[in-house]
């Protein structure tokens, strides 16, 4: 069995668990599920340079405690302060030890694009996520049948949230309906072996119809990882580990924003 298959029977249980005490009606009835929702693509146009989706994380499955001083409401402060053009917010508790309360409380005080970053296999985890504050939520193409995807994107569409759909292997492109998918999120990281290879951004880029908007995941920490994965297709960064690590996340935040200009100015 695979990490990632590993997960998916986690939360095939959590949604077992999660459908027994909640009714989509619950789900309906929050404030947050009626609010206008922030475009992450009007966001990505808006932006003159290269776009940043800073990410919260404090931990990951492979490399454990990213970091120990971690407080969600201060990093998403930093983020929204210097301009970020959205934040990720990981939710999922067993393998990243964080919590969907901090989904919710950032989005009390959100000016930017809140994506959910989670596992997500049911129609419940988006509902979920709707009445949480998310504004997009992420779709793992490895995760879901061509069936499922369809699914999840039609519910999407219906709780009014923007799709980041990710995918790290071409082999997964042929599942994707283009006319319903325009942002796709490209994972250089393989999820089965969690070895990472930031070329992978271009080759899947090359191959991305017209009109498609990619962000490049995972990997991405100095300037030359920022030229590396630079397509005319893709329109953004999503950075978190690098940021979660850092000893200063403002001052390394500010200095790779600054990066992000001087290479588009460049180009």
């Amino acid at each position: 069995m695979s990490f990632l298959e590993q997960i998916i029977n986690t939360k095939k249980e959590e949604i077992i668990n999660l459908r027994k005490k909640f009714s989509l009606r619950f789900f309906e009835d929050q404030e947050f599920f009626h609010s206008p929702t922030l475009s992450l693509i009007d966001s990505l146009f808006e932006s003159k340079r290269l776009s940043l989706i800073a990410e919260i994380k404090k931990a990951s499955p492979s490399k454990g405690i990213l970091r120990e001083d971690f407080n969600h409401i201060d990093i998403a402060k930093i983020y929204m302060n210097n301009k970020v053009n959205a934040i990720s917010v990981l939710t999922d508790s067993k393998y990243f030890q964080v919590s969907l309360d901090y989904l919710k409380e950032i989005a009390k005080f959100k000016t930017v694009p809140l994506l959910r970053k989670d596992f997500i296999i049911d129609e419940y985890q988006i509902f979920e996520a709707k009445a949480s504050g998310a504004d997009v939520v992420l779709l793992i193409g490895e995760a879901l049948s061509t069936e499922q995807s369809d699914s999840l994107i039609a519910v999407a569409n219906e709780c009014n949230l923007e799709i980041l759909y990710e995918i790290h292997s071409p082999t997964q492109l042929d599942k994707i309906d283009f006319n319903k998918i325009k942002l796709i999120g490209i994972n250089n990281r393989n999820l089965e072996t969690f070895e990472v290879d930031i070329r992978t951004t271009r080759k899947i880029a090359d191959l991305l119809p017209e009109g498609i908007v990619a962000i490049s995941e995972s990997g991405i920490t100095t300037p030359n990882d920022i030229k590396i994965v630079s397509h005319e297709k893709v329109k953004g960064l999503l950075v978190g580990e690098y940021f979660m690590k850092s000893t200063d996340i403002e001052i390394a935040l500010r200095n790779f924003i600054n990066n992000l200009e001087n290479i588009s100015n460049e180009n």
